[in-house]
């Protein structure tokens, strides 16, 4: 046996243990001195966060938050990884999406450090007659190919395999995906008119021919960018899934060879717990439907940097959202990511770029070494239960879905519809009362930047499941400030009046001009009400100023013209004042409501 030197650093060696009981005494002292009387699990649930699906985020986990075995990666139940090895041989296939028949980006990304092209062909992206001169120049053998075609995926399909029979590529060295989705694509445009019988024979053809072809990607996005939630975004892969091992079986495939054919496609947010949870989730669910079916459980996950919490404005921040996202999406085991360039949501991204997108995923392998850990979440109280209780709530989604009659019969009754418009109500609540705050738009917003102007990308397919954005509230605002900027020259503008000392009005000052800019309207808070241009004011102090100050100089600014006199704080009975703004308000209603007033159409 070895002994250890005694080097001084036993750290808390001497001290007895906490227990959790102890830890919530400390929390309910805390809170009693805040006037909130609580003790025991009580305290504790008042640290906790209210999330999606019913899920709470607790302040402390531990040993006691028991979660089911997660098994090992590459085996079942595949919580830990569809592979044993996970991404450490070289980290993820870095996929990168292309709408344009742009060869030179095609070859550009290839030769910068992406794996495999994910290609929009028809509706939403280019003609397929493109596809040869795009592929110009690409060893096909060595880079994968993932095909979204939509209902072009018959003629997309064979015009790639008569590409690869034209350039002599060996039929068992062909990689990547046909991208048949039928349902999916029901989802985006409302089609339900897709034969399935095609699709069929090209994952038939896969399974004989190409054994490194897939033919059907399961595209949990639809549900994801129509404002689901993620056990909302799991249920309706699963039965998707379902759906597709039913067609297939029916077509006289296998189960094994009807699950090889499957890829599932999910959203990396930039709630990195979340993702992280949701893909490990992922994996979890699908093993319990192949052992019920009788299949291997390997799932193989696409993973793709979330396009709605993508913003318009100050669009510089979605390189850190899509960092985070990309990060949680390797930690969560997924095989292959796709970082959407930060100027994706404004139009055809430049090459800066796609370079910035593809070299997030190389700095997180390359440089921070994130792939060289197998399921580097894993043992994580807190991920380990997150994990398990969204496997619960994406498999009861799932469950509903089949009692309507499967994911098809869900789609065209539109079951499916109403219940992720019903959380993305919700979810815009938060938006709107800046409880979810988005930075850069309703947070810290910059009116004086200078727009970012793209060329217009391909209008995506519509008329199915709508298409949301975290920004899209704020841009509505914004695109009225715009409007009324390039009429008249000047933004509409609302005079900020400090009262007392900066240490009295500083915060709530900050406050206010932030949160006008969210709504595209200037503050001003040099000289007098009379020489701002303004037609409103807020007051801008602390409550004990308020209490000697607001009613003489609310009297002052409306007898200097002003129409409208808010009061930065919480509501209380001061005389003059029409409205309050304070932490929680409806930004988005008030904002509006001032814009009207102001005549900003």
């Amino acid at each position: 046996m070895t002994v250890l030197p005694d080097d001084g650093l036993s750290l808390a060696a001497e001290f007895p243990d906490a227990t959790h009981e102890q830890w919530q005494r400390l929390v309910a002292g805390v809170l009693r001195k805040s006037g909130k009387e609580v003790s025991d699990d009580a305290a504790e649930d008042a640290l906790s966060t209210t999330l999606e699906d019913g899920l709470r985020a607790r302040p402390l986990y531990s040993a006691l938050d028991s979660a089911p075995d997660p098994g090992l990666p590459g085996f079942a139940p595949f919580v830990r990884g569809g592979r044993a090895e996970g991404n450490t041989l070289g980290g993820w296939d870095v996929r990168q999406r292309h709408t344009a028949a742009d060869n030179g980006a095609v070859l550009a990304d290839l030769e910068n450090g992406v794996a495999s092209l994910w290609l929009a062909v028809g509706a939403g992206g280019f003609p397929v007659s493109s596809l040869g001169p795009v592929l110009d120049g690409v060893y096909l053998d060595l880079a994968p190919v993932v095909l979204e075609a939509g209902r072009e995926v018959e003629p997309a399909a064979r015009e790639l395999l008569r590409i690869y029979e034209e350039r002599g590529v060996p039929r068992d060295a062909a990689r990547g995906n046909l991208g048949a989705d039928p349902l999916g694509h029901e989802a985006r445009t409302g089609d339900a008119g897709f034969d399935f019988e095609p699709v069929a024979a090209l994952a038939r053809l896969c399974a004989e021919e190409y054994p490194g072809l897939r033919a059907l990607t399961v595209d949990a996005l639809p549900y994801h960018e129509a404002g689901g939630s993620a056990a909302q975004e799991l249920g309706s892969s699963l039965a998707t899934g379902v759906a597709y091992l039913r067609e297939l079986t029916g077509a006289g495939l296998s189960v094994e060879q009807a699950a090889a054919q499957l890829e599932f496609r999910y959203a990396a947010t930039a709630d990195q717990f979340l993702t992280i949870a949701k893909l490990r989730a992922a994996r979890r669910l699908w093993a319990r439907v192949a052992e019920v079916c009788g299949a291997p459980g390997g799932q193989v996950q696409h993973a793709v940097t979330s396009p709605v919490m993508m913003s318009r404005r100050d669009p510089w921040v979605n390189m850190l959202r899509a960092t985070v996202a990309t990060l949680a999406a390797g930690v969560g085991g997924a095989e292959s990511v796709t970082v959407l360039p930060f100027d994706h949501a404004i139009g055809l991204p430049d090459a800066f770029a796609r370079r910035i997108a593809r070299n997030t995923s190389t700095i997180l392998v390359e440089e921070s070494h994130l792939a060289r850990v197998i399921d580097p979440a894993g043992g994580s109280w807190y991920v380990e239960r997150l994990t398990d209780e969204l496997a619960h709530a994406g498999w009861e989604f799932f469950q509903r879905i089949e009692q309507e009659g499967g994911q098809a019969a869900a789609l065209r009754s539109g079951r499916v519809g109403e219940e992720l418009a019903a959380t993305w109500a919700a979810r815009s609540a938060k938006l709107a009362k800046r409880r979810e705050p988005v930075t850069g738009v309703s947070e810290f917003p910059n009116l004086a930047e200078r727009s970012v102007a793209r060329e217009p990308a391909p209008e995506p397919p519509s008329g199915g499941l709508p298409r949301v954005r975290r920004d899209e509230a704020y841009e509505v605002l914004r695109a009225r400030s715009d409007a009324h900027l390039a009429a008249t020259g000047t933004r509409p503008r609302i005079f900020l009046a400090a009262l007392g000392p900066a240490t009295a009005h500083t915060a709530r000052l900050t406050f206010a001009a932030n949160l006008f800019q969210a709504g595209g309207i200037e503050p001003v808070t040099d000289g007098t009400f009379e020489d701002s241009g303004a037609t409103e004011a807020c007051l801008c102090s602390s409550d004990a100023l308020y209490e000697e100050q607001a009613a003489e100089v609310t009297a002052s600014l409306k007898s200097a013209g002003a129409a409208q006199v808010f009061l930065a704080g919480r509501p209380g009975q001061y005389p003059g004042v029409d409205a309050y703004v304070f932490a929680g308000c409806d930004a988005v209603a008030v904002l509006s409501a001032t814009l009207d007033r102001m005549g900003v159409s």
